[in-house]
Order: structure tokens, then C-alpha cells, then sequence
């Protein structure tokens, strides 16, 4: 198996980690030796309630027994798709109120940037330096990376970087600018908060010259830090939220939201201004909802935080500078690069699963299940706080 995944299957890196996964339950991930490995990544943020958690599996079973594909996106009534956005407008602030629901969060973000166009008129994008949206043509045009941009430009014109969290910054945006697009909490930058109001700040300089804010979730949503969604966490509603990842309780979704006004100019000149084949998925659909469900029926969004305060004092350790992020978005910072890497490294040989960020070399990732138990937490804990005295007296 190994053997065929390195000959037949594209690879994203030189030494991808190559464990051959046996099956997954809860918070742990299985190999086909018998090994079990703690999952403090949850595929990156994906798996907001762990792995195959029985009510989204059952959601999953009960739809494909019913039908599967039919038509491409908005054209039938299904009812998954039709009661996830219905719950989802009734747990977002207004204007918030029509979902367009696509295949990824790259997908959205496409989305989200053609209908800031279409709905003013303009051509300039302005988005976050150190920003990370996707990988599409689209997202890459407002990717904070050069090194990642070069070998593919050129990209979309009239993008242009303003830095996360620097005020006088706000002042680049203009009547030329159609829409403003920020990560609500850096993810690739190193899990960076906004402060002193930023991202408010943002939306009224945008009210003021007729700009639309895109606030990107991707991450942060879903329960992740303590709300529904990241931004209500900082007194500020956007104009277009996007999301994915952790909406679809472990299956590839995403969308983006927006007032009904703004929604409908993809539908009229031209028809079909976006427009996707398997977007609304019905097993999907059924899938984010039962996910949602979840999330609204039960405490798992506040204990978010209580789980975010025990990890906070467990990984106090020298070689641990801060830990950035909100809730169950955690980055422990440590000294370089090198220690970063063997940190990753080294735990996934104990059983437990760590990742990197993109941008942030020194950050080790932490997003586990938004169910993840205390005990759970403290098992891995205890595995890192291990790894990392070893790598402090390798060092001495």
C-alpha cells in the first residue's frame, strides 16, 4: 500500500508522514498495524466532532439510501441542503441570511470574491499580509506568501496586502476597493488574534466607502473558539462569511453567506454568475447538519473554552515561549524551527498527532475534536511535555 500511495497518488510535500490508516473512532486515528495515535489535528481542523461520530454517520447512511447526486447546485429542492441553511440563518446575525453552498473553503473564497465585485462595481481586493485562503487561482491572488505565489504568477490583478492588527493600514481602503478579505484569526500566520477592535474598525471604514467585508471562518468556525463562529467574538457581523473545514463533520464542504439582496445578483446578469456541479451535496448537506445539530443541542461550543484553559495549564514548559489562538485553536510557540519539527516528529512516534503551520515555522498546531475529553487532553499533554524535555536535553 505504501509502495502504491508514493507511485500513484500526487504528493503535496517531499516527506509526507505516510501512516497507512486503518479505520478512526472518537479522538483517535488507527493504523493498519494496530497502533493508535491521539488526534490533536482533527484533518486539520475538520473533524469538529471527532471521527465517525455516530449521529453524522447515521445522517450519512440515512441520506445515501435515499438519493445521491440529482442536479447541479439550485436547480432542485433537497432537503438536507434546503434545512442546513434555513438552521444556519437562524443562528447567524442579519444581514446573514442566504447560503451558497459549495465543495471546499477555496471554493468560497472564490465565491466570496466574485460577489463582492458583482455587488459594487469594483475590481480591488484587499486582504491580510501573511493571509492563507486556498489554493485555487483565486486564493492564491490574496495568499500573504510571495515564495508560494511566484512559481504561479501572474494571478488575479488589483489584489493588494494591508497588515492584520496595524490601523493606519485602514486607510488603504477606498471608493476603488470592492471588497476587504481577513482570516478572523490568522491560521497559517501563527493563530493571530485581532485587537483593539480591528476588525470592527475594518467594517465601519468599509461602511464608510462602500466596501463589503469578507470575514473568512474556515478555521475559526464551527465551535472552534467558543462561538459559532470566530467573529462574533469581536463585536463585528461581515458582509460575506465564508466557511468550510469543520462544517462538514469530517466530508469536503464549504460555503459563504451574505444577505439575500446581495446573494441574488449571482443569479441575473449574467445567469448563473457562479455556479458549481456538486455544491448542496445531499449526503453532505446531511452531514454538516447533523454536525450542526450537535454543536447548537449541545455544551460542546462553551466547554471550548474550559478545554482551551486546562491545555493552557498543561503545556507550561521552557522551551514553550506563548501559545497563541482562542478556544481549541492553539499554537504553542517554541524557540525555532528545528525544535518544531522534531516536537511534530517525535510525538507521532508516541501516538500522537501534532502538524505544523504554514507560515509560522516555530508553531505547533493544536486543534483537536471539539470532543475531545479532559483526559484525552491530558494523555497528549503529557506525550508533548515528554518529547519536549527530551529535545531540552539534547540541547544542553
Amino acid at each position: 500500500m505504501k509502495k502504491d500511495f508514493f507511485t500513484y497518488q500526487a504528493q503535496t510535500s517531499p516527506h509526507p508522514l505516510a501512516m497507512t490508516v486503518s479505520h478512526a473512532k472518537g479522538s483517535y486515528i488507527y493504523d493498519s498495524e494496530g497502533n493508535k495515535h491521539l488526534d490533536f489535528v482533527a484533518g486539520v481542523s475538520a473533524c469538529t466532532l471527532g471521527h465517525c461520530h455516530p449521529k453524522v454517520v447515521e445522517a450519512i447512511k440515512k441520506q445515501a439510501d435515499t438519493y445521491l447526486h440529482v442536479m447541479v447546485y439550485g436547480e432542485y429542492i433537497q432537503e438536507t441542503a434546503v434545512n442546513l441553511t434555513k438552521l444556519l440563518a437562524q443562528h447567524l446575525p442579519d444581514p446573514l441570511e442566504t447560503t451558497y453552498l459549495v465543495n471546499s473553503g477555496t471554493e468560497a473564497i472564490e465565491g466570496s470574491l466574485k460577489l463582492a465585485r458583482r455587488a459594487t462595481g469594483r475590481t480591488e481586493i484587499l486582504y491580510g499580509a501573511n493571509a492563507y485562503h486556498g489554493n485555487t487561482m483565486g486564493s492564491m491572488s490574496i495568499m500573504g506568501s510571495k515564495e508560494r505565489r511566484a512559481p504561479f504568477e501572474p494571478l488575479i490583478p488589483d489584489c493588494h496586502p494591508i497588515r492584520f492588527n496595524q490601523e493606519e493600514d485602514i486607510q488603504k481602503i477606498t471608493e476603488k476597493t470592492a471588497g476587504v478579505i481577513f482570516e478572523t484569526i490568522q491560521g497559517g500566520a501563527g493563530f493571530i488574534q485581532p485587537e483593539n477592535g480591528f476588525l470592527k474598525k475594518v467594517k465601519e471604514r468599509c461602511q464608510e466607502v462602500g466596501a463589503l467585508l469578507i470575514l473568512d471562518e474556515i478555521q475559526p468556525g464551527f465551535g472552534r473558539t467558543g462561538r459559532l463562529f470566530g467573529f462574533e467574538n469581536y463585536d463585528v457581523i461581515p458582509d460575506i462569511l465564508v466557511m468550510g473545514k469543520g462544517m462538514g463533520g469530517g466530508l469536503p464542504i464549504g460555503a459563504f453567506t451574505a444577505s439575500k439582496e446581495h446573494m441574488a445578483l449571482l443569479k441575473d446578469n449574467p445567469i448563473q454568475g457562479h455556479i458549481t456541479t456538486f455544491g448542496g451535496n445531499p449526503v453532505i448537506a446531511a452531514a454538516a447538519l447533523a454536525t450542526l445539530e450537535e454543536l447548537i443541542d449541545t455544551n460542546l461550543i462553551p466547554q471550548t473554552l474550559e478545554k482551551e484553559k486546562y491545555f493552557r495549564s498543561l503545556l507550561v514548559h521552557p522551551l514553550i515561549k506563548e501559545i497563541r489562538g482562542k478556544g481549541l485553536m492553539l499554537a504553542p510557540i517554541v524557540e525555532n524551527v528545528d525544535i518544531a519539527n522534531k516536537a511534530v516528529l517525535k510525538c507521532k512516534e508516541r501516538g500522537l498527532i501534532l502538524f505544523w503551520l504554514l507560515f509560522e515555522t516555530r508553531a505547533i498546531r493544536i486543534t483537536p475534536p471539539l470532543t475531545i475529553s479532559k483526559k484525552e487532553i491530558k494523555e497528549g499533554c503529557d506525550i508533548l511535555l515528554e518529547v519536549l524535555d527530551e529535545i531540552m536535553a539534547e540541547m544542553s
